[in-house]
């Protein structure tokens, strides 16, 4: 038979019994708690940055040329432009506006395709980017003398008069 220890662990508390009174916490204890969570909090994250891939300027290709300009840009700022054409341009399909409608100029972009995924859109620009070319300038070394200067012509001789 079960003790009358273990009877009474076992037992539910009716509504009829008394229930415990919340502990208060002092007011010290508290402000303690809250003060070291002020302090736990992490700093704040500095802005991101971009990345460097992104930022370096690429040259477009002449189809992409006659939609962004042809200085070479950022590939941000290339997707950017293009993106002002289409919507100028309304090429976006209504219904489904993940579609980009290829005009005339876009298809050359777009390898001739008619509609392409905005998905596939960034692959496709890709595509038409590359390095730019460095312009070179002949270097002069120090060692070479600059060329010398013209020589003056002699001056005319005089005529004898009669």
């Amino acid at each position: 038979m079960p003790s009358k220890k273990a009877a009474k662990k076992r037992r539910k508390p009716s509504a009829k019994s008394p229930t415990k009174k919340p502990i208060k916490k002092s007011g010290k204890r508290t402000r303690k708690v809250a003060a070291m969570k002020v302090a736990a909090a992490p700093a704040k994250k500095a802005s991101r940055q971009p990345s460097a891939a992104f930022m370096k300027p690429m040259a477009p290709s002449l189809a992409l040329a006659t939609i962004v300009g042809s200085d070479p840009l950022p590939r941000t700022e290339i997707t950017r432009r293009l993106w002002t054409y289409i919507r100028e341009h309304q090429l976006q399909d209504p219904q489904n506006r993940r579609l980009i409608k290829a005009d005339e100029r876009l298809k050359a972009v777009f390898n001739g395709q008619d509609a392409v995924n905005m998905f596939e859109l960034t692959k496709l620009v890709n595509q038409n980017l590359s390095e730019p070319t460095p312009v070179i300038q002949p270097a002069v070394s120090p060692t070479e003398a600059p060329p010398p200067p013209a020589q003056p012509s002699p001056p005319p001789e005089p005529t004898p008069s009669v």
